[in-house]
């Protein structure tokens, strides 16, 4: 669910507030939060920057990456405003933590779904190059391939975010979690539709969905599972093939 504008000012100002703390706390530490926080007007230059950091294999990559970034929020704010929606559903789901600073800083998975990003926006907007470009070097840095055609709603979590590759036009909704080693995509010997992912769904560490599948709102894949049919709203799948259980007593229509 996307954070109100109210919301994004208390996350903005929450997350000037711990870096001032840590920064105050250890006075080593505050040069790293200089330069990554509180040298920033707001969260939309930290994503880019960090960006740039992340997936930069040089001081002008760096410099390019977040430049590509900085541009492509100024044409789209809503890629600001997805950013901190995916921050705020790391606190609402990480029982690892419940503060904005360390996934901010630490986390690879917020990172590499930021570059998604403003990678899908430079593919819709006739820039396929360098948003594959974007993609490879996502791939390569920090384990997650997410192909720019892919759609992905807000307040999405990659929890771990290792080995994580989400296919060309695969679907992904609102409130998604997705832990490490996960694959989405098409069947080789089905070059059709790509997987649908419904809201408020969460795909275990290792879990296979491929082809043209619909996985319905608030469903669950197990760990390992390999999924190639539809998963109705609320049920569970697990196990290779993927079977279905613990399913409402009228299941609801899978994601279309």
């Amino acid at each position: 669910m996307a954070v109100t504008r109210a919301s994004r000012t208390e996350l903005w100002q929450s997350i000037r507030h711990e870096a001032e703390l840590a920064a105050a706390r250890d006075p080593a530490f505050g040069q790293t939060l200089s330069a990554a926080i509180l040298d920033h007007p707001d969260l939309g230059s930290i994503v880019a920057h960090q960006i740039g950091v992340r997936i930069g294999n040089s001081a002008a990559a760096r410099d390019r990456f977040a430049a590509i970034a900085r541009e492509a929020q100024t044409a789209a704010p809503a890629l600001v405003a997805a950013a901190y929606s995916d921050l705020a559903a790391i606190t609402a789901h990480d029982p690892a933590t419940t503060a904005l600073l360390p996934p901010l800083l630490n986390y690879k998975g917020y990172v590499a779904l930021q570059a998604y990003r403003v990678a899908h926006w430079l593919w819709s907007n006739r820039q396929p190059d360098l948003a594959l470009l974007l993609q490879a070097e996502s791939s390569t840095s920090l384990q997650v391939s997410i192909h720019p055609s892919a759609q992905i709603g807000s307040s999405v979590f990659l929890d771990h975010a290792t080995g994580i590759v989400i296919g060309a036009f695969s679907s992904i909704g609102d409130d998604v979690t997705i832990l490490q080693n996960v694959t989405i995509g098409r069947q080789d010997a089905m070059p059709g539709r790509s997987p649908r992912i419904g809201r408020g769904v969460l795909l275990s560490s290792g879990a296979t969905v491929l082809g043209d599948v619909a996985i319905g709102h608030f469903a669950k894949i197990g760990a390992g599972a390999v999924v190639t049919t539809d998963v109705p709203a609320g049920c569970t799948a697990v196990g290779t093939p993927g079977r279905l259980t613990n399913c409402p007593e009228q299941p609801a229509p899978a994601a279309a």
